[in-house]
């Protein structure tokens, strides 16, 4: 497994827009349409990446936390599906299906998306404010497959109880670490 971390962009810059499908219902959402009273959560995952698969169960549970605080949480898979299937729009939908996503999973094919926010890794979180601003880009927490760090989320829960409470972004961030996006 390649380790590939984050690229770190810099805290306040303006979201992109972005307008993509959700395999799982057909529909088409757009960035705005996501947001929520305090923010928006965008993680970029796939369905074949070990580092994923080690998170999914806390990445449910935190985003099942963001939405109950009125923060926006939506997955968006940028994989090349051609060269890896498994993150194909049917497996995605079966993933999101049977994993229990609370948010929906978007499908960005063109990757125009994902090249767009700088997304680097799978999973890579970019956490916006309430003006659509990056307020935080890192880890979900120290867990990796292979290693003893407590799968808790309690990097980006940090962040988001820090957004929620009205406070400035945190001081610390650690980038988050996975497999490389699958580019064309």
């Amino acid at each position: 497994m390649a380790l590939t971390p984050s690229n770190m962009m810099d805290l306040g810059t303006p979201a992109p827009d972005f307008s993509l499908p959700e395999p799982l219902t057909g529909r088409v959402h757009r960035r705005d349409g996501l947001l929520r009273a305090h923010g928006l959560l965008v993680a970029f995952i796939c369905n074949h990446c070990p580092y994923v698969k080690h998170i999914n169960p806390e990445l449910v549970r935190v985003a099942q936390w963001a939405l109950d605080h009125n923060i926006g949480v939506v997955f968006i898979s940028s994989n090349d599906a051609t060269k890896h299937p498994a993150d194909g729009p049917e497996a995605m939908a079966q993933q999101a299906r049977s994993l229990g996503y609370p948010a929906p999973y978007l499908y960005d094919e063109t990757q125009e998306v994902a090249r767009a926010f700088d997304a680097a890794c799978t999973p890579d979180f970019f956490l916006l404010d309430a003006d659509l601003k990056l307020y935080y880009r890192g880890r979900l927490d120290g867990a990796t497959p292979g290693n003893d760090a407590p799968l808790n989320g309690e990097d980006l829960r940090a962040a988001l109880a820090e957004l929620h409470a009205g406070m400035p972004a945190p001081e610390q961030q650690l980038p988050s670490k996975g497999c490389n996006i699958k580019w064309r």
